[in-house]
């Protein structure tokens, strides 16, 4: 069985997407056409606890369970070097970085992190905008997060807990050699994607002068205007359905753009006293993390 040898393993909300991307552009490199397939943090797992507390209007992740399932998403590999997927919830899920060594003890691993205050943020607009989170407000969903979590909501609701990247990325550093890990920062793509882009190619070890087009933005976070519009432009809408069968590709995605453009909003700021109150909860875990990746951190650290 075709098993990957290199994962991006998050942080949500952080370039994960736009990453699988990039990559998928390299004729070297072959990524699976789905992007969260989740199986390494699902293995075995009995999801129905998950399914029963679904919010409205959220679209299933992929539950992967079993081995052969995962494998399938690789069978299309042929002469390409690299092999790959994407699945956030590798870096928040504390079981999934075991199961990674059990099964591809020699794979490189690609993690790209963001201010943890930033990242929870654009994550509850993110969830809101897809209609998937009833509560308007940034500071009562934190608030539930506690609660979501002993009920055993989808990782999706996590916004807090995501956040705390020392935690998580210890769990890999002490299952893998330092050489098979590399940690980007989120600010570092927007800046120069091209730059971090052709370095992970050379991680991976595929042709690193390729230059992908890096233009095209990807999953970007917006607040729309009206639920009900942005609803019927997501791809599990009976509508989107119909329009798939009807329209070129090109044509749905202009549409699509420009209906989200009519439909978004100004994105109202993170009132200062919340971040100042993350920050002081996150603040052991940025320090801890400095000293693990080798990476300043301080601009996480101002209110």
């Amino acid at each position: 069985m075709t098993m990957p040898n290199f994962l991006i393993i998050g942080a949500a909300k952080s370039g994960t997407t736009a990453l699988d991307h990039y990559l998928k552009q390299h004729p070297q490199i072959y990524m699976s056409p789905v992007k969260e397939l989740n199986f390494f943090a699902l293995e075995g797992e009995d999801c129905e606890k998950f399914k029963k507390n679904f919010l409205k209007n959220s679209n299933y992740p992929n539950f992967i369970t079993d081995i052969e399932t995962y494998c399938s998403f690789f069978k299309k590999v042929s002469q390409e070097i690299a092999i790959g997927e994407s699945s956030p919830l590798y870096l928040l899920h504390p079981k999934a970085s075991e199961r990674i060594k059990h099964y591809i003890p020699k794979v490189k691993i690609i993690a790209i992190i963001r201010d943890p205050v930033e990242r929870a943020y654009s994550d509850f607009l993110f969830t809101r905008s897809r209609g998937s989170e009833p509560i308007t407000d940034f500071h009562e969903a934190l608030k539930a997060e506690k609660d979501r979590i002993e009920k055993n909501y989808w990782f999706r609701w996590y916004y807090k807990q995501r956040g705390f990247y020392f935690t998580q990325l210890k769990r890999y550093f002490d299952l893998f050699d330092k050489e098979q890990i590399k940690i980007y920062l989120h600010e570092d793509l927007k800046s120069d994607s091209l730059g971090v882009v052709q370095d992970i190619f050379q991680f991976i070890g595929v042709d690193d002068t390729f230059i992908p087009n890096t233009e095209q933005k990807h999953n970007v976070t917006y607040v729309p205007k009206n639920i009900t519009l942005n609803n019927l432009i997501k791809p599990s809408h009976p509508i989107s359905s119909r329009l798939r069968s009807l329209l070129p590709s090109s044509l749905r995605q202009s549409i699509k753009s420009q209906l989200i453009n009519f439909n978004r909003k100004k994105v109202t700021p993170l009132l200062p006293e919340i971040r100042k109150q993350l920050i002081e909860e996150y603040r052991e875990d940025i320090l801890q993390l400095q000293d693990l990746i080798g990476k300043d951190l301080s601009k996480w650290l101002k209110v």
